[in-house]
């Protein structure tokens, strides 16, 4: 019998990690997304990048029509598409922002449920269940309000 061997997380780094976006899109910082979404060291940073970069590449897909209207007319950055202001910054950028963070943090947590087979650790997937429906629905929400779209909710009976 191979005795299985305990890998402890990794450090979740500090200095800022920036994913480039396109020239609309605002770049994605990876330490503000770890601090935000609570996302420790066990996520190794190659892997939140590669998750970080399919959802950027999703939110763009699903967001692509209201970016060609907004360069239509003459919007060159999200920054510049007229919306209130928080924390002296467009509110697009807010929804654009928690968009990729939602669903990156909805696929971590339907990839990292948990490695504990204990009762505590099926416990902690079933939390982590629920949490990542929320997720996947904020992410959706968000993506909404980009486009100036309200939001519901459809559940099946």
């Amino acid at each position: 019998m191979t005795a299985m061997k305990f890998v402890a997380p990794e450090q979740a780094p500090d200095a800022p990690e920036i994913i480039l976006n396109n020239s609309f899109w605002p770049d994605i910082d990876l330490a503000e997304f770890r601090q935000v979404m609570r996302t420790d060291g066990t996520v190794t940073a190659p892997r939140l990048r590669q998750v970080v970069l399919t959802a950027i590449s999703e939110v763009n897909a699903e967001l692509y029509g209201f970016r060609e209207r907004q360069e239509l007319k003459g919007y060159n950055h999200l920054s510049d598409v007229p919306a209130e202001k928080l924390a002296g910054e467009s509110q697009l950028i807010h929804h654009y922002r928690n968009a990729v963070w939602c669903w990156t943090r909805a696929v971590l947590n339907e990839r990292y449920q948990d490695y504990d087979a204990t009762a505590s650790g099926v416990k902690r997937g079933e939390a982590l269940d629920d949490a990542t429906g929320d997720l996947w629905r904020d992410a959706r929400w968000a993506i909404s309000r980009v486009q100036g779209r309200p939001h519901n909710v459809v559940e099946l009976i």
